[in-house]
């Protein structure tokens, strides 16, 4: 066989085994007798090749006595190749022998099964020395890697707990050389250590011989300044015999892993705690909790001004160099002394060159890992602030930009005073992560506080700043706007003059939030008012406002949020003292009487605005002097802790007062109802009501006959009189001479003058037309058509307003007419023609002479009767 010798070739056992193979391959027939001896095998086992050729394989490889190799089962389980497994299958193990020179031999053996051309059974036998082998050769580099070159400190200790052996590695990571430990117990050496707990730890081992594993310390050494985490391990070294020789201590620095988890744990806690609010100042100071002290120990975060009013910080360097004002947002100290020499809110300075203005400009961070306490280069040119720097102890920093999407928000400055180790580059990575997380929710929060502004801003624009003067009524209001989260809402309420001396009361709810919900309520508040300013009855008013809502929703999108509304549309007469209503998916207004009783107006519901094609209902209902009709909207009486019918019952408690002004009522109920905070706005409208009796009214009733007017003047001068106003005899004359002419020309029956005495003097005239007055200037060859127009001169306001049984023609005066007005009492001064039927100049020509011709100057006020007695002679 190629690669063995041929018997009766030797060679001495003493050879030079390096210029042999250290592998010996010997063939064996089927009885076990070697067939085959290889150079390999004499050099290694010491026989030569004509002494084994022949021989049973058991003499060749001859078991040390005492080994596994030398029991009986064993060695005929392997080597007996004639039967059992090995005759049948290959084998492979370890095998210790005896050379004839007497040296042991430790094999790695593997027999490989191998058929011939006679087919006779034939095995191959591999041999090797274990000493000579790869393993063996790694094994040995274990072994002198663990003394000298592993990170993994190791020491031993006998059974009294003493060190008698210890690695390089151990000596790096204590700091203390080797000689000091061997010989001493490990408290005497490392006394930071918790000496107690790790002997018991070994002791334990040492009598169990269970091993411990992934123990932590931390503490320090003096080999590193900061604090250091270590993982322990410990297993008992036996004898053969099993008996305890000592304890294997291992130590594994784990302080770079630790510090990154705690890194990631402190990361992970600060994305958890920061962006809960959408309030600037509040995530501020959550970037400055979250940081101390896992990471620092005072932190303070600085923002742009701008950023703080919800606005677009400025944009380019330029502009942040010379224009931005930054303001202390957030601070947070592991002691409270010294204060901080900019509280939060305050403005502070940075300096041109300073490495804040840096960050603050270009977005670099600064990193001081050991800071010089004199150097006020590090203080922004802010003495204050390198004061406090020093009086802290500050003895490492770092400056990082707050920054989101691009843009620089403000400035964080973390400090450490405390003696554990300076900032590190990784630290100042994960201060960037930190406060670039916080500029996300930062500029979250500006952008929500500019938006909030904004809905705040049209939100207060479009309700009423004042409640407008009024007798019919003495008026109240709360406005309860919603909660941050929650947003600006659509509730609106409205108190509104009405002819004839009433009053509308208007509260109204837009279903949603936000900025659209704001600018609905104010389209629908203007289209209320132009429709009271018509005089429309309150179900028509609310027709009206259905048709403008599902106009609004066809109009929007669905990202609006706005899909309809309530409304409550009251109008109160204080002449009749009564009271029509109409609602639109609205809660029931509250009436609450003189007596102190109050109650839920009976009232038809009516459907919300915007669904179409529903008729609404009016209600009209008594109101005795001196009741308080209440109106609101549900998120007064309904929030998540309170049910609507317990929101009316505590409403309506705290209403029963009589003798408590609307004020104190309108206290009393948002004191009551405040403990439940809604979710929604809130408003409440109080009105307690007033009457006009007869002093205040005059009314006459006129037949369908021109000389009528006469009486009807005369009729207004003496009431006029009667109530002091005497100085408003010629234009009241002239109205009331134009409106009762016009009715009794154009309308029908049945007609009547009325006058009211208010804030404004009042003349209506009343008949059972519906035809509409139009105001139009007249040429000047028109006999008629200037009636109106010199209402409109004369009068404050006028207008016309349409019941069931005809329409009623008003106007308005002030009771005290503007000096500037009073020549207008004059005829030289009215504008146009005079109101008469034929030529106008032999008219003027008459009056001119009688006043030349008269013995004695006439009063204004006999001329004045005069001129209309003419007047009305010529109609």
């Amino acid at each position: 066989m190629a690669g063995m010798s041929a018997p009766g070739r030797t060679r001495s056992a003493a050879a030079d085994t390096s210029q042999t193979s250290a592998t010996a391959v010997v063939v064996v027939d089927g009885a076990g007798l070697v067939r085959g001896w290889s150079e390999g095998a004499a050099a290694l086992l010491g026989c030569p090749a004509p002494w084994a050729l022949g021989r049973p394989l058991s003499d060749v490889f001859r078991p040390v006595a005492g080994t596994a190799a030398d029991d009986p089962e064993h060695r005929a389980g392997t080597l007996d190749l004639a039967a059992g497994p090995g005759a049948r299958d290959g084998w492979e193990g370890r095998w210790s022998v005896r050379r004839p020179d007497g040296r042991r031999l430790d094999l790695e053996l593997r027999v490989l099964p191998v058929e011939d051309s006679g087919d006779r059974p034939m095995r191959l036998v591999l041999a090797a020395d274990t000493a000579r082998t790869w393993w063996s050769t790694a094994g040995r580099s274990l072994l002198e890697g663990i003394t000298r070159t592993a990170p993994v400190g190791m020491a031993m200790f006998d059974t009294e707990l003493q060190v008698v052996w210890v690695n390089d590695a151990m000596q790096n990571l204590s700091g203390i050389a080797r000689e000091r430990f061997l010989g001493r117990r490990l408290g005497d050496v490392l006394p930071d250590l918790d000496v107690e707990e790790t002997e018991t730890e070994i002791r334990r081992v040492l009598e169990t011989g269970r091993p411990s594993t992934g123990r932590e310390y931390f503490g320090h050494v003096l080999s590193e300044p900061d604090q250091v985490t270590y993982s322990t391990s410990c297993f008992r070294l036996e004898s053969d015999e099993g008996q305890p020789l000592g304890a294997c201590y291992i130590i594994l620095d784990t302080t770079e892993n630790h510090r990154a988890r705690q890194r990631l744990t402190l990361l992970n806690e600060a994305r958890k705690r920061l962006g809960g609010t959408l309030d600037v100042l509040r995530t501020a100071q959550e970037l400055a909790d979250a940081a101390v002290p896992g990471l620092a120990d005072h932190v303070t975060v600085d923002l742009l001004d701008s950023v703080l009013c919800g606005e677009e910080p400025p944009a380019g360097p330029a502009a942040l160099t010379a224009s931005a004002t930054l303001r202390c947002a957030g601070h947070r100290a592991l002691r409270e002394e010294p204060a901080t020499p900019t509280p939060p809110g305050e403005p502070c300075d940075y300096a041109p060159a300073s490495p804040g203005t840096r960050a603050l400009v270009d977005g670099t961070p600064t990193l001081a890992a050991e800071l010089d306490p004199d150097d006020d280069h590090w203080a922004a040119g802010n003495p204050a602030r390198g004061a406090y720097l020093r009086d802290l102890g500050t003895h490492s920093l770092m400056i990082v930009p707050v920054r989101a999407r691009g843009t620089v928000l403000g400035v964080a400055t973390l400090g450490r005073w405390q003696p554990k180790g300076p900032f590190r580059s990784d630290d100042l990575v994960l201060a960037e992560e930190l406060a670039g997380h916080a500029a996300v929710c930062i500029d979250n929060a500006r952008r929500y506080t500019h938006e909030h502004s904004a809905a705040l801003t049209l939100q207060r624009s479009l309700l009423p700043r004042d409640l407008p003067g009024q007798n019919a009524v003495d008026a109240a209001y709360r406005y309860l706007p919603a909660d941050a989260e929650a947003g600006v809402g659509g509730d609106w309420f409205d108190v509104i003059p009405l002819s004839g001396a009433r009053v509308a009361l208007v509260v109204g709810d837009v279903v949603g939030h936000g900025i659209h919900a704001a600018a609905t309520m104010g389209r629908l508040r203007a289209a209320v008012q132009t429709l009271a300013g018509i005089d429309l009855a309150p179900d028509e008013v609310l027709a009206h406002l259905d048709d403008m809502v599902g106009r609004i929703a066809e109009e929007g999108d669905e990202s609006s949020g706005v899909t309809g509304a309530t409304c409550l549309y009251a109008v109160y007469d204080p002449v009749g003292r009564d009271c029509t209503l109409a609602r639109a998916g609205h809660p029931a207004p509250a009436l609450v009487t003189p007596t102190g009783t109050a109650r839920l107006v009976d009232l038809p519901s009516g459907p919300p605005l915007g669904l179409g094609g529903l008729p609404f209902e009016s209600t009209r209902i008594h109101v005795p002097e001196g009741s308080v009709l209440a109106l609101y909207t549900d998120g007064l009486i309904q929030s998540h802790s309170l049910d609507a019918g317990q929101g009316l019952d505590m409403l309506l408690d705290a209403l029963a007062a009589p003798r408590a002004s609307t004020e104190e009522l309108c206290d009393a109920a948002v004191a009551r109802l405040s403990a439940h905070r809604p979710g929604d706005d809130a408003a409440l409208l109080l009105a307690r009501t007033h009457a006009l009796g007869d002093r205040h009214v005059a009314t006459w009733d006129v037949s369908k006959d021109p000389a009528a007017v006469a009486p009807a003047r005369a009729g207004a001068v003496r009431q006029l009189a009667a109530w002091g106003l005497e100085d408003l005899s010629f234009t009241t004359e002239l109205v009331v001479s134009e409106l009762v002419t016009n009715a009794i020309r154009y309308a029908s029956e049945p007609i009547r003058l009325r006058m009211i005495r208010d804030r404004t003097l009042i003349c209506e005239v009343s008949d059972g037309s519906s035809t509409a007055p139009h105001l139009r200037h007249a040429r000047t060859t028109d006999e008629g058509g200037r009636g109106l127009f010199l209402i409109a001169r004369f009068a404050q306001r006028w207008g016309a307003r349409y019941a069931g049984d005809g329409k009623t023609i008003w106007s308005e005066q002030p009771l005290e007419p503007p000096g500037a007005e009073a020549h207008l009492r004059r005829p030289r001064r009215l504008p146009g023609p005079r109101l008469v039927r034929g030529s106008h100049r032999p008219r003027r020509h008459r009056l001119r002479g009688r006043r030349r011709a008269g013995p004695t100057r006439q009063s204004r006020g006999a001329r004045h009767k005069l001129r209309c007695s003419r007047r009305a002679a010529i109609r």
